[in-house]
């Protein structure tokens, strides 16, 4: 059946309307090539609705990440320029003090600046994580060694048991380890233990940690892993969790929380599916 000039020039005003970014809905159910061209189209422009809605999103997320980013900076930062201010002018004692404060200032800032690299290389996906098998001694080892002074200062044990051996990137899924202990250290009182277990079922192999605190009320177990949302009150900036959430995501992993409470420390427990 032969085109009409009308057809044409409603199809042509349709497609200026899409073009502008107005809806236009131009399928027909009726059978030749000029409708499967104005229904290819009418996909086509659906798709592109879809890229753009997702683009702003993106935007949108990105515009609240620099802007949660430069809240995180600026508190560390502010500090650091009070403390200089009162340096000069400071008796002996005081300038111990306020160096120190600095000095811990300038770590907190090395180790937020050093997380969000890491996490915005997770996001845009620009980490190939090589699987390889590893004993969970290896990997406790390797998660433990940044925390050795932290764990000294606090006088706090890690105890573990058990022996597995996971399929996984050793590096990032240290990384993640090292998130979850510093997180059970930091909720645990000095002088306490925190607790690590290893096992293996028919559907993953999985290492928990548990801390040696009150435990997590229920309505915040759901943010504990939301970026920037210090949801337990610590002194951390709301993104090492968040951290190891993404890397055991990436290697076809999960972790799970068990908030604990009435004598019982969180549990954080790393699930690595066969």
């Amino acid at each position: 059946m032969p085109v009409r000039n009308k057809e044409i020039k409603e199809l042509s005003e349709n497609i200026r309307k899409i073009i502008d970014g107005k809806d236009a809905d131009i399928r027909d159910n009726k059978e030749g090539c000029f409708s499967i061209l104005k229904n290819d189209i009418h996909t086509l422009s659906a798709m592109q609705r879809e890229r753009i809605t997702a683009l702003k999103q993106q935007h949108s997320e990105f515009v609240k990440y620099m802007e949660d980013i430069s809240h995180q900076i600026k508190t560390p930062v502010a500090s650091m320029m009070i403390m200089a201010d009162l340096l000069e002018d400071a008796p002996p004692d005081k300038r111990k003090e306020f160096t120190e404060n600095i000095k811990n200032s300038l770590n907190h800032m090395d180790w937020l600046v050093s997380g969000l690299l890491k996490l915005a290389k997770l996001d845009a996906g620009c980490i190939s994580f090589e699987k390889k098998p590893v004993s969970s001694a290896d990997l406790i080892q390797a998660a433990e060694e940044p925390l050795s002074i932290l764990l000294d200062v606090k006088d706090q044990t890690l105890v573990s048991e058990g022996e597995v051996e996971f399929l996984c990137d050793r590096r990032w899924t240290a990384e993640a380890l090292t998130n979850i202990i510093k997180n059970a250290s930091e909720h645990s009182p000095e002088h306490s233990v925190i607790r690590i277990a290893c096992g293996a079922n028919p559907v993953y192999r999985w290492i928990s940690v548990t801390d040696a605190g009150e435990g997590i009320p229920k309505e915040m177990i759901s943010r504990v892993f939301t970026r920037f949302d210090n949801a337990r009150g610590s002194r951390g900036y709301g993104i090492g969790l968040s951290l190891a959430y993404s890397v055991l995501r990436s290697q076809n992993g999960t972790i799970d929380v068990d908030g604990g409470g009435r004598g019982k420390g969180a549990a954080f427990t790393l699930k690595f599916f066969q």
